[in-house]
């Protein structure tokens, strides 16, 4: 067969044009994707974990758990630095993080979770503050605590609930701690959950400030109004397709899994949402 010249040279520009196309879309994020590494917090086990916390970590990881964030003030659950690295080799999993309240945040607890392989130690509450004063006193208390955590070569951050985002007499604390605290020193994690919760546009707020959130909680709301109440990650009302997207997008490195409220049972919430976020395509 004779190839004509010119038809091969417009067929060969079509296909390459094609191809940067395929290229671009798949840059721009609109191809479908999954998340092919995800965690969970601990607090989601919290009633059975103190039993036997080996086990029921064991049970998490079994379930497709890639990394844990723990919480308490023991967040090596007895474990010393070298024997919790050696466990969570053997199973696999990494432990990426703590929840640790601004009490409990001190260097010595800072060196143990650096030898003990962590990556970062998050404050997960403060609660509402009166004022903006009060709010910069926090983000100042951050700071302390973010250069400390960089002298041992972990991240500081800190975990909002809905009263971060609500407007108190004109004020919204989120806003306020992250223009006030030092992107080198201070990251944030999202709870799109009560991001959601306080009415907040998830996804605008992380196109705005995306690139201070490091990582992310994922739970679901059956409803917000009169009181939020959450359920499994397969059925509610936060579209996680189009979140977890924009979290992609915007950078967050590490989604997290945490479970408040059961509609069953806590390893039974837990398994249903490793299953969800194995099939979720966005």
């Amino acid at each position: 067969m004779i190839i004509n010249r010119r038809n091969f040279l417009q067929q060969s520009a079509s296909l390459a044009a094609l191809a940067f196309i395929s290229t671009d879309l798949e840059a721009k994020g609109t191809h479908r994707g999954t998340l092919k590494k995800f965690g969970c917090q601990l607090y989601s086990i919290r009633d059975i974990l103190p039993k036997n916390p080996k086990e029921y970590m064991r049970q998490l990881a079994e379930m497709g758990y890639d990394y844990f964030e723990s919480y308490s003030k023991d967040p090596l659950w007895g474990m010393s630095p070298k024997e919790a690295k050696s466990y969570f080799r053997d199973l696999n999993v990494e432990m990426v993080s703590t929840h640790l309240g601004l009490p409990d945040t001190n260097e010595e607890m800072i060196a143990k979770c650096a030898a003990a392989g962590l990556s970062y130690i998050i404050c997960p509450a403060i609660g509402m503050q009166p004022s903006a004063d009060a709010w910069k006193q926090k983000a100042e208390a951050f700071t302390k605590n973010g250069e400390l955590c960089k002298k041992h070569g972990l991240r500081y951050g800190y975990h909002n609930h809905s009263y971060s985002f609500q407007n108190a007499n004109g004020v919204k604390g989120q806003k306020i701690l992250l223009e006030n605290t030092d992107p080198s020193l201070v990251c944030f994690e999202l709870d799109m959950c009560w991001s959601e919760a306080a009415g907040e546009n998830s996804i605008e707020h992380l196109k705005q400030y995306g690139k201070r959130y490091e990582l992310c909680h994922i739970k679901q709301l059956e409803t917000k109004d009169p009181k939020p109440k959450q359920t499994d990650l397969a059925t509610g009302i936060i579209d996680y397709k189009a979140l977890l997207r924009a979290a992609k997008d915007s950078g967050i490195k590490y989604f997290l899994v945490e479970q408040e409220q059961y509609p069953i049972g806590p390893i039974e919430s837990m398994a249903s949402d490793a299953t969800y976020l194995k099939g979720l395509q966005f």
